[in-house]
């Protein structure tokens, strides 16, 4: 019994050392959370400007501009993929390689080659694993992503998407990452950001919207195509880089939800192992009182006997 009381002590003593991990993690989880979500709130803004400026230098330049152009065929397609590199954090990062691996089968029954860009230990280790080829992988910033980071990746993908495909290049680049709408709701989400998706409105739909009979109208200085030339190449690292962003805080969040689970399943476990060992100390009781009893009998049944 005295064994056995020890084996559930130790066991006590090793769930709450890990309860103490645990529950420092979830708390530096949650204070990097906030400051996620302040860098998104500073990026959005000028991201979402950016790509009212490009929509209007093709929706009203009458441009033809190769990046904002869907190509008459497609042969292949980039696929930025943004995991984590540490683990611990849920379903996060196995969230974003199963809707690549949708993505993938999509554009293979579309006849288009997918081409890996991974960013993150968690992909880069799958596809290894694996034995697929990766054109490019970035690791070591997916908790604290930085514009730099974001350029490098952007830079590298625009350069093989103004390749031809027989040189090794891309004809679309598609973007999928973890978008942080709350604390509580994460969602993964695939987007094309090469060729722009323009969504185009009528004249009337446009007064509609804006409460206005007066449609703007616009010029450019320089031409539509030297603007495009400008902005798009920043479109792009805008876009990765807020997908960054909004993985980072996606992440902290998952981990953050991944600790408290654990830290609230090691304090059951705790309860149970403390149940256990009271009522293994208490079998031990009663078994030295059993003892003590039946050793006092027979002293006085000798005792008597003689």
């Amino acid at each position: 019994m005295g064994a056995q009381l020890r084996v559930y002590r130790r066991r006590i003593k090793s769930v709450q050392a890990t309860k103490k991990i645990t529950k420092a993690m979830e708390l530096i989880a949650s204070s990097r959370i906030v400051k996620a979500q302040q860098r998104v709130d500073a990026s959005l803004p000028y991201t979402q400007e950016l790509l009212r400026a490009i929509s209007a230098a093709v929706s009203h330049g009458n441009s033809k501009h190769p990046l904002a152009t869907p190509p008459e065929v497609r042969k292949r397609a980039a696929v930025i993929l943004l995991t984590a590199d540490r683990g611990l954090a849920g379903a996060y990062s196995s969230a974003v390689i199963k809707e690549g691996e949708g993505l993938n089968a999509l554009l293979r029954e579309e006849g288009v080659e997918p081409v890996a860009y991974l960013v993150g230990r968690k992909g880069v280790g799958y596809y290894k694993f694996r034995e697929r080829k990766i054109a490019g992988s970035w690791t070591g910033f997916t908790d604290q992503p930085t514009y730099e980071h974001a350029k490098e990746v952007a830079q590298a993908v625009l350069a093989d998407f103004a390749k031809s495909t027989e040189e090794g290049g891309v004809d679309e680049i598609h973007l999928i990452y973890t978008h942080f709408i709350n604390m509580g709701v994460q969602e993964v989400r695939v987007r094309r950001i090469l060729p722009v998706e323009i969504i185009e409105a009528t004249k009337e739909e446009a007064a509609e919207k804006l409460e206005t009979k007066v449609f703007p109208l616009y010029d450019f200085e320089p031409s539509p195509e030297a603007v495009l030339d400008a902005l798009l190449p920043r479109y792009v690292e805008n876009m990765v880089y807020t997908a960054m962003l909004l993985g980072a805080a996606s992440e902290h969040a998952a981990r953050r939800r991944a600790m408290k689970s654990a830290s609230d399943n090691a304090e059951e476990l705790i309860k149970s192992l403390a149940r256990q060992a009271n009522q293994a100390r208490q079998a031990e009781i009663t078994q030295e009182i059993s003892e003590i009893v039946g050793g006092a009998d027979a002293l006085s049944s000798a005792s008597s006997g003689s």
